[in-house]
């Protein structure tokens, strides 16, 4: 599910975090796309291309998940406890891979599975190799939170894209696993076309600035509409990858469209004799 959804969930810990984003905020980007997880990097190199630090898509939370958002090289930001500079719609900016100081980079190199499009790597360590190709725009689409005149970067409520100012391409997930030598995690490249689709959305999930006051939770709401869409648009994505025993008549199946109009309970558990058993039972009110 979401970022926002999830933050809404109760026992999450998500809403405990500052809301407008900050140059020097440490984050976590994740895709719109379900089953592609965070914007990640780790040591390890490409095989061929540019050979540079590997950037992909990973699932589970993980300290080679953070990036530190700057400025573009030759530019500083003064941050102090009573003035911040935040992030804002349309703002060209650097994005660090907090374990290794890689910047996020692409080039005209080909990407390893879907040749059309350009690489993304690693590249740099901070600001000691400046390049232009480690700079992105910053391209809000959707804001979902309450009173953002300037349109300020924010945690878990801004949807946006990331579009590099050198190759004018897109940042983007593709759907496709590399190979072992990128642990099968998702693969991430430049869309060359600049397609303007869920693939190229992203959304920050976790946000650390010790200089940010945290958010009002009224500010992360997730509209109900939208948040039950989704959550039956991802439980039928769940529901098509099941693979029934052809042999046997399961009475228990439901389908989606079962689920809104509470015709059947779901089972959410196994049968095994150790196991707690779980029946899910509509309530219309």
């Amino acid at each position: 599910m979401d970022s926002l959804f999830q933050a809404n969930l109760e026992g999450a810990n998500l809403k405990s975090q500052p809301l407008d984003v900050a140059y020097g905020s440490r984050i976590t980007l994740k895709s719109a796309i379900q089953g592609v997880g965070l914007l990640h990097s780790h040591k390890d190199t490409y095989p061929d291309g540019s050979r540079q630090q590997q950037v992909t898509g990973y699932t589970h939370k993980d300290s080679n998940n953070d990036w530190i958002i700057k400025k573009v090289h030759g530019q500083t930001y003064g941050n102090t406890t009573e003035t911040v500079e935040l992030v804002k719609d349309g703002d060209v900016v650097r994005l660090v891979h907090a374990g290794t100081m890689r910047n996020l980079h692409s080039h005209a190199v080909h990407a390893h599975l879907s040749k059309r499009e350009w690489e993304v790597s690693g590249y740099g360590v901070d600001s000691n190799y400046p390049d232009a190709n480690d700079h992105w725009r910053v391209e809000v689409v959707e804001e979902l939170s309450r009173g953002n005149p300037e349109h300020h970067l924010r945690t878990l409520t801004t949807q946006f894209r990331l579009r590099h100012l050198q190759q004018n391409c897109m940042l983007r997930v593709t759907g496709k696993s590399l190979p072992q030598w990128a642990w099968r995690q998702a693969e991430i490249v430049c869309d060359r076309q600049g397609k303007q689709d869920d693939n190229t959305l992203w959304n920050i999930e976790s946000h650390v600035n010790p200089l940010l006051p945290l958010a009002d939770p009224k500010d992360l709401k997730s509209p109900f509409l939208r948040s039950f869409v989704r959550l039956n648009m991802a439980m039928a994505r769940t529901n098509n990858a099941l693979v029934p025993d052809r042999d046997k008549i399961d009475v228990l199946t439901s389908s989606p469209y079962d689920w809104p109009i509470l015709r059947l309970g779901l089972r959410i558990c196994g049968w095994g004799d150790s196991d707690v058993k779980f029946w899910l039972i509509g309530n219309p009110v």
